[in-house]
């Protein structure tokens, strides 16, 4: 029965990310999520007890999609710059093909002044991309000298910037290679000499990943910061 009901839960997250990114919060209605989860809207009500609460469970699965994402490029030994690099690609592609991100998304922007504490991916987002370039910062990725405020400001607005872009019909294929055109122009600003060629700006799968060995290399043991998502 436990299992059935997680089901259950996962089908109403998933047709609230559908309804919400589609239709915007104001618009989807309960009834319309239920019946585009296939389940009654007294199961619907047995999980939520409002719009809220499903617009909350939303953007904590968008956030937890990001946290995972993000765990498994470091675990699997990704420098902090290049996990941020390869995020924002992960970020490119799931607004096409995870519901739970591009209405994380669209709910941040139409309800703003919610109770502070719910979730908030936009939040999310930002945290992490400064959290991985604080890492980068701290592991020595990052030129020396560098005027810190400035760059971070600059990553974190084009890093927002791939969900505008989305968000404004461009097609995936068009958007990846935008997102690596970004990172040709960023990255030489932000690492040193010749070190931006180690780093792979492409999609997973388009060229090798991994984090230059020389950048590795120079991490001190603990600076890197923890990642969390910042509200």
């Amino acid at each position: 029965m436990q299992e059935r009901s997680e089901r259950t839960r996962r089908r109403l997250v998933r047709a609230g990310a559908e309804m919400f990114h589609r239709n915007g919060y104001a618009q989807s209605t309960l009834g319309d999520i239920a019946r585009t989860a296939g389940v009654t809207k007294g199961a619907l009500y047995f999980h939520f007890g409002s719009k809220d609460e499903l617009a909350e469970a939303v953007q904590q699965r968008g956030a937890a999609l990001l946290g995972e994402t993000v765990h498994e490029l470091r675990a699997a030994g990704a420098s902090p710059l290049q996990a941020l690099v390869t995020t924002t690609h992960w970020l490119a592609r799931a607004l096409h093909d995870d519901p739970a991100v591009p209405a994380s998304f669209r709910i941040t922007k139409e309800c703003t002044g919610r109770p502070a504490g719910t979730a908030d991916f936009h939040r999310a987002w930002l945290g992490a991309v400064r959290t991985l370039l604080r890492q980068a910062r701290d592991a020595g990725e990052l030129r020396p000298g560098l005027g810190w405020e400035s760059a971070e400001s600059l990553v974190a607005a084009a890093a927002c910037g791939i969900e505008a872009l989305a968000a404004a019909g461009m097609p995936n294929d068009e958007l990846r290679s935008r997102v690596a055109a970004m990172w040709e122009l960023l990255l030489p600003g932000l690492v040193p000499g010749t070190a931006a060629a180690a780093y792979a700006l492409r999609p997973p799968g388009e060229e090798p990943a991994g984090p230059p060995a020389p950048v590795a290399a120079q991490r001190r043991p603990g600076t890197a910061e923890p990642l969390e998502c910042r509200r």
